[in-house]
């Protein structure tokens, strides 16, 4: 380093190669102070975004509700409204920066687990008790945990037993550390979360149902403290759904639709209708996955932000949300079901003897689907060249001549015109054997958040839906292949507090395997 002592010593050359690495320095290290400034400054307008939500929903849950509330209304909103706040208590945590010397936030008292439920040791040892000064330590007591466990239909107590073990000649305690949990200082088991989650979005029972089941096995949960367990495991879980959005988005064929779901408005206590889209990776694709979206309307905005960059082949319906993908350069493949259901109307309304003969000719297209399921992709292909195009060939013929003698604005004009106008999209699948011949793959996907309608009225909060989409995309996933669940959930929540960041795509639904 060059100090002032030596500058009367340098040639000029010296002295001007001095100058330019010193110049050189110090913009480097106002480049390095720029980008921290603005980390720090992005970092701190996510953590007041955070916190400027959570006074609102503070707000929202302490004051005085509507009397047009109903009793079962309330206990739904006020348990999506805990599981937010949780969520969003989490998310501040994560973003805020350790403080050297912060104490750990204080653990609220709670009352002790039954004396009646079966009790299970699990006692925490470390594997020697010679003290690194090579004396042999002495135990001297020991901390005990409780936490409540679930096995379908069975609760249980886990005692996790941690001796304490002490040097006397170097004044040294030894302890095994508390393994990571999703809930630290929690008393439930990811047996016990899983449990809670699966009931909640995969069998439809809301929170208070869950807190007056667990009440007759004499558990006093409150749904506020279900509900905590529920944001916070919401957020634990979504690196898994980014991980299963980035892994969907690299296939080449996917399917898409959407569902109403009516969403709650606290502030006037009105429902409007918000929608759940669901995205599949294509019938014939290699992987198994569905990732739920839940958003504030039906607006093709959504779909455009969700599948970003891609440009492969989506399979849909006519839904003009979707043609900004399309004239985006995204391939639309049309859903032959949606064409034959017009024609199957029809025929339902009026015995139409058009739609007798299109659904006559539909359903030879399917029987061929049926036997080339299974067979390889160039095979399927070559199959549908040489039986299902000259089919379609005729039944397009047919149906521009049916259209000529139809008056215009009939119900047969209709159910022709959906199919003509789509034919190119319709029948694209005959090209390509990787193609599905309709939608009814994700549709299939969409049937189960259909009948948990029934059980929702609504959803309590755009951040809820999301919530409730994310942890819906896991169970969906994991039922696509073949995984119960409960058993999924449990794993992936005893293993993420641990798991590397960068391979949080070993726990998606179609790389996990149940642990022996």
């Amino acid at each position: 380093m060059i100090t002032a002592d030596h500058l009367d010593t340098l040639e000029p050359q010296q002295m001007r190669a001095a100058l330019l690495s010193l110049m050189g320095e110090l913009a480097e290290r106002d480049g390095v102070i720029a980008r921290q400034g603005q980390e720090a400054v992005f970092k701190q307008a996510q953590i007041d975004k955070l916190t400027h939500e959570n006074a609102l929903l503070k707000r929202m849950k302490f004051a005085a509700q509507s009397e047009r509330f109903s009793a079962e209304q309330k206990s739904l909103l006020d348990e999506s409204l805990d599981e937010d706040l949780q969520a969003v208590a989490d998310e501040i945590e994560q973003a805020t920066p350790p403080v050297a010397g912060r104490q750990d936030k204080q653990v609220t008292k709670r009352a002790p687990l039954p004396a009646n439920l079966s009790r299970r040791e699990i006692r925490h040892e470390p594997e020697s008790t010679t003290c690194a000064c090579g004396c042999q330590m002495k135990r001297i007591g020991e901390d005990v945990a409780e936490k409540l466990d679930y096995a379908p239909g069975v609760f249980t107590v886990e005692r996790h037993i941690r001796g304490k073990w002490a040097c006397a000649q170097c004044e040294t305690i030894h302890q095994v550390p508390v393994d990571p949990h999703i809930i630290d200082k929690g008393i439930p088991t990811t047996g016990l979360l899983a449990q809670v989650l699966v009931a909640k979005y995969a069998d439809h029972l809301p929170l208070y149902r869950q807190e007056a089941i667990f009440g007759r096995a004499g558990l006093a949960i409150p749904r506020s403290t279900l509900a905590q367990w529920v944001g916070s495991c919401g957020v634990q879980l979504q690196p898994l759904v980014d991980a299963m959005r980035t892994e969907l988005l690299q296939r080449r064929v996917l399917h898409a639709d959407e569902t109403p779901v009516s969403m709650l408005k606290p502030g006037n206590g009105k429902a409007h209708r918000a929608y759940l889209w669901a995205y599949a990776t294509g019938a014939f694709e290699n992987i198994k996955a569905v990732v739920y979206d839940f958003c504030e309307s039906r607006s093709g905005e959504h779909a455009r932000r969700f599948l970003g960059d891609w440009r492969g082949s989506l399979t849909c319906d006519d839904f003009s949300g979707y043609k900004a993908l399309i004239a985006s350069g995204v391939t639309e493949v049309g859903c032959l079901a949606h064409a034959r259901r017009k024609f199957f109307d029809l025929h339902a309304a009026n015995q139409s003897q058009i739609a007798e003969v299109a659904l006559q000719q539909f359903a030879r297209v399917y029987e061929i689907e049926r036997e080339v399921k299974e067979i390889a992709t160039d095979q399927r292909q070559t199959i549908r060249q040489q039986q299902t195009k000259p089919l379609l060939d005729a039944l397009h013929q047919w149906m521009v001549l049916q259209r000529q003698k139809v008056p215009e604005g009939s119900a047969s004009a209709k159910a022709l015109d959906y199919s003509l106008r789509r034919w190119e999209a319709l029948t694209r699948f005959v090209d390509d054997g990787q193609l599905p011949v309709d939608n009814n793959w994700i549709e299939n996907q969409i049937r189960p958040i259909a009948i948990g309608r029934n059980n929702w009225l609504f959803a309590g909060s755009l951040r809820a839906g999301q919530r409730a989409a994310a942890v819906m995309t896991l169970i969906q996933s994991a039922r696509l292949n073949g995984h119960d669940p409960y058993a999924y959930l449990k794993d992936v929540l005893a293993r993420l507090p641990t798991q590397r960041v960068s391979l949080v795509h070993e726990l998606l639904p179609h790389r996990w395997f149940a642990p022996s």
